[in-house]
């Protein structure tokens, strides 16, 4: 149980609502804890239920799951939370993360053939389904894998799944499709193989020594299901990923794994890999928040995105996860960016310097606009998929819908093993360390620099481009210590956070590199402080966002020494006119601006194209502070840069 906790502990920076254990010994622990009814800090004592349960006892099963969510289908209540189970005796047990989207339908069926539902959430209809398909089982003798690989075939929607049932004792089966699912691998011993081979339903087989993991010396081994490496890391680094479809079964202390029936392009086999996070990584230090920690790792994460790549004494840019495409990649007559929130934000703040040095179109999409248009797309196309998780759910459709039309697809994530990572043609790593935090913030500045380094990598062989190929590079080589400069701001955005955190409302304008940062900084006040923020083109002033400026509303609003400055300082004007009162983020060296502005924040000048990072690190400050100065927790925000994800552990 121990075990458990921890696991959802380093879980629980993601703000979730509701926790959920079972230790399958008996019907009185099926839901041994149910956290709910609000954030549940550090899952202590007092989320047990009345009979509380002695944690000094010991049980002799070698099985336990536990959940940890938001609530998606039903309020966050006690009979809501995972595991869900198939009826009173607690016969089969589950733990989703996803969302399955005919429920509805499968409810209805299993209603109409008695089966009687205690919560209002979709993962009940699993839970029940498994045991309908028990219960109607051709053979006396089914294996549970087999049970799980005929209920998921009726599931729609996304999922990751963890089975456990008293009719298997000791078993644990767990699947995936469209959400992540991980299997921990500890052992003090040689271990059989590195690579599972997959078995394929439509083939005769049995457990044997060359079909599954277990020790060389039958010595003890332990499996952790999880769906994200950080419920995992202190007790392994060796992880195996699974694929959509694949169903992985431990029974008897040895793991394998099945499909029903291949697919082209199948591995034949799932390796383990070796993780390079530590877990003092996932650890807040000194900082209060996971977020404030993330935002003063900037100068490394960043850092960490360039090392190898490029080289700032001869100007050159290196990406070796790009190297067999390259070719392919700049005979392509069009690239596309797809994304969802902070991500997309990325996409937007380098497409400008991506069209200079490429002399290509850039498309920059949300996810779920692009599937929901049905957009074109053609097989001369380079569809790039930026993700901080690599598991963003319309990210992973996107990427399909693009490779069925037959276009090149590359990944740009932070996740090495993850969904998006393993399915597109080719990617780029950025580096930045793990991101706890549910507000992205390293990653967008890691997604940014990862994106220059790409269209540097595009333009490297035209002599017209050099001499600004060589201004970029050499601005990406003082990067680090200018985004420091920014970040000793702190107590003055501190400061000016007092003034706003009790308004209602904010506005963030600016136009060019800059309206990007206005995106995301409004993204960063809305998720964080629960303010109402908007980012607003300056270009698009007159166009009807001046009507909401007066002597109250607040007003951000980023003007930098590059093509567009004339234009802002018109539109700072237009604001003042109407007895605006802006903060302006400026150059430290733009005396104009300052000596016409009430209100400054003075950042370091860098190459244009790379301003939008520093102009963007003080309005991440700044909604730190405001959501502090507002009384909420930052490590338990409660939305997602860039998706929702109920994690399972097991």
């Amino acid at each position: 149980l121990e075990i458990l906790l921890k696991g959802l502990r380093r879980l629980e920076y993601r703000g979730y609502d509701s926790a959920g254990e079972s230790d399958g010994k008996s019907p009185c622990h099926q839901h041994a804890l149910a956290c709910s009814s609000g954030l549940f800090p550090s899952l202590s004592p007092h989320c047990l239920p009345d009979n509380d349960i002695d944690l000094d006892v010991e049980f002799d099963v070698h099985l336990g799951i536990a959940h940890t969510r938001w609530a998606t289908h039903g309020v966050p209540s006690p009979v809501n939370s995972h595991p869900h189970r198939s009826d009173k005796s607690n016969e089969f047990i589950v733990i989703h993360n996803g969302i399955i989207t005919n429920y509805k339908d499968l409810r209805k069926f299993l209603e109409s053939k008695g089966y009687e539902f205690e919560s209002e959430t979709d993962t009940e209809t699993i839970a029940k389904l498994v045991k309908y398909m028990y219960d109607n089982r051709e053979s006396d003798d089914i294996s549970f894998t087999t049970l799980v690989e005929q209920v998921i075939q009726q599931l729609e929607g996304a999922f990751a799944l963890v089975f456990k049932s008293v009719h298997y004792p000791g078993e644990a089966v767990g699947t995936r499709r469209g959400s992540p699912l991980l299997i921990g691998v500890r052992s003090d011993h040689k271990l059989s193989t590195d690579h599972i081979p997959v078995l394929y339903r439509s083939c005769k087989f049995k457990l044997k020594n060359d079909t599954c993991l277990f020790p060389v010396d039958e010595k003890a081994v332990e499996y952790y299901f999880a769906s994200d490496a950080s419920a995992v890391i202190e007790h392994t680094n060796r992880v195996i990923f699974l694929e959509d479809d694949d169903v992985a079964a431990v029974m008897d202390g040895r793991l394998s794994i099945h499909r029903i029936k291949r697919r082209a392009g199948d591995y034949p086999a799932r390796a383990i890999q070796t993780l390079q996070m530590e877990l003092q990584q996932i650890m807040k230090g000194n900082y209060s928040s996971f977020m404030q920690k993330e935002i003063f790792e900037q100068p490394e994460s960043v850092v960490n995105t360039m090392r190898g790549r490029v080289n700032f004494d001869n100007n050159t840019v290196t990406l070796g996860g790009l190297k067999d495409h390259i070719k392919e990649i700049q005979r392509c007559r069009r690239l596309i960016l797809i994304a969802c929130g902070t991500s997309y934000h990325a996409g937007v703040a380098t497409r400008q310097v991506l069209e200079e040095l490429t002399e290509l179109p850039v498309m920059v999409e949300l996810a779920s606009d692009f599937l929901d248009r049905n957009t074109p797309v053609f097989r001369d196309d380079v569809c790039f998929f930026i993700s901080q998780s690599g598991e963003t759910a319309d990210s992973l459709m996107a990427l399909r819908y693009c490779k069925e039309r037959g276009a090149l697809t590359v990944g740009v994530t932070n996740t090495v093993g993850s969904s998006i990572s393993r399915e597109t043609d080719c990617g780029v790593h950025i580096n930045a360390g793990p991101e706890i935090g549910v507000a992205s913030t390293k990653a967008y500045t890691s997604q940014f620099v990862a994106l220059i380094m790409f269209a540097l990598l595009m333009c490297d062989d035209r002599i017209s481009m050099q001499p600004r190929r060589r201004e970029i590079i050499q601005g990406l080589r003082v990067l680090p210590d200018l985004i420091k400069e920014v970040l000793s701001l702190d107590d003055e955005i501190q400061k000016l956070a007092t003034e706003l955190y009790q308004q209602k409302s904010v506005l963030i304008m600016g136009r060019g590199y800059h309206y990007a940062t206005c995106l995301e900084g409004a993204l960063k006040i809305k998720e964080i402080t629960y303010m109402h923020s908007e980012g607003i083109l300056a270009g698009e002033l007159k166009h009807g966002p001046l009507a909401l400026v007066d002597k109250l509303m607040p007003v951000i609003m980023i003007i930098m020494r590059d093509h567009t400055y004339t234009k802002c300082q018109n539109a700072l004007q237009q604001v003042v006119a109407r007895q605006g009162r802006p903060i302006v983020i400026c150059d430290k060296d733009d005396y104009e601006t300052i000596k016409n502005s009430s209100r400054t924040i003075k950042v370091p000048h860098c190459v244009d194209c790379l301003q939008g990072i520093l102009s963007v690190i003080p309005l991440q400050l700044l909604s730190f502070h405001l959501a502090v100065l507002r009384g909420y927790d930052v490590s338990n925000v409660t939305s997602g840069s860039e998706g929702t994800d109920n994690p399972v552990f097991c």
